[in-house]
């Protein structure tokens, strides 16, 4: 599905320039579950941006569906990625002022070829497969830290995308939630969703097929785990 090759990405100042990745190297095939690790400050979140193509690599290719997306100008990025990618953050993201049903819905706005009809019963879909249908009229301040990590889920998979981008899906939770989130997570892996996950949780990373462990920018190592 992507492929990272030789991808670099530095932050310039007058006087500085940080590298937060180097020469990295990263594939990544349609319906793996992969799992980000390392120390904050190793340029996960960097490489996770940049996969979800909020951000743009300084050297390196990125080939995306078999296209190298590195240097495409954001109108063309924003299309491929409304097309494709779900995101889930570890702040939920949710909006106050809006209903869940509302919230969720927010995905699809964007999308001129769904109509109102269908998105209505996308949202609904996406709610009863997600276990939040009778919260649909409420407001993200009424819902638990569990419910509202519900709802973002419901929001990245609406669209249904090919990949979904999950950075510190379960930070902010308890085990308990932290456990659901993971068990949904692999549910819409094994639908055949990619899933592609920044963890600081060993725990949760055995949810994943493979593990990949950033250093200072730098793939140091990879690991497989053996089927269940």
């Amino acid at each position: 599905m992507l492929k990272l090759q030789d991808l670099t990405k530095a932050y310039r100042t007058d006087e500085v320039e940080t590298t937060a990745l180097n020469k990295v190297n990263i594939n990544i095939n349609a319906g793996e579950f992969v799992a980000i690790m390392g120390p904050s400050g190793c340029g996960k979140s960097t490489l996770l941006n940049i996969v979800g193509m909020l951000d743009n690599p300084t050297s390196g290719a990125y080939i995306f569906l078999n296209e190298d997306v590195a240097g495409y100008p954001e109108s063309k990025l924003a299309k491929i990625r409304k097309e494709n990618i779900g995101f889930i953050f570890q702040s939920f993201n949710l909006i106050d002022e809006l209903t869940v049903g509302e919230n969720i819905e927010l995905a699809l706005l964007y999308h001129d070829d769904v109509s109102s009809k269908e998105r209505k019963e996308r949202v609904t879909a996406a709610m009863d497969k997600m276990g939040i249908a009778h919260r649909a009229k409420h407001m993200p301040s009424q819902l638990s830290g569990g419910q509202q990590q519900r709802v973002a889920i419901a929001r990245a998979v609406v669209a249904n995308p090919n990949m979904i981008l999950a950075d510190e899906p379960t930070g902010n939770l308890d085990s308990a939630n932290g456990e659901e989130v993971m068990n949904l997570l692999t549910a819409l892996n094994k639908e055949g969703t990619t899933i592609v996950m920044v963890t600081h949780s060993d725990h949760h990373a055995q949810y994943a097929q493979r593990t990949i462990n950033l250093l200072d920018g730098q793939v140091v190592t990879e690991n497989l785990r053996a089927a269940q």
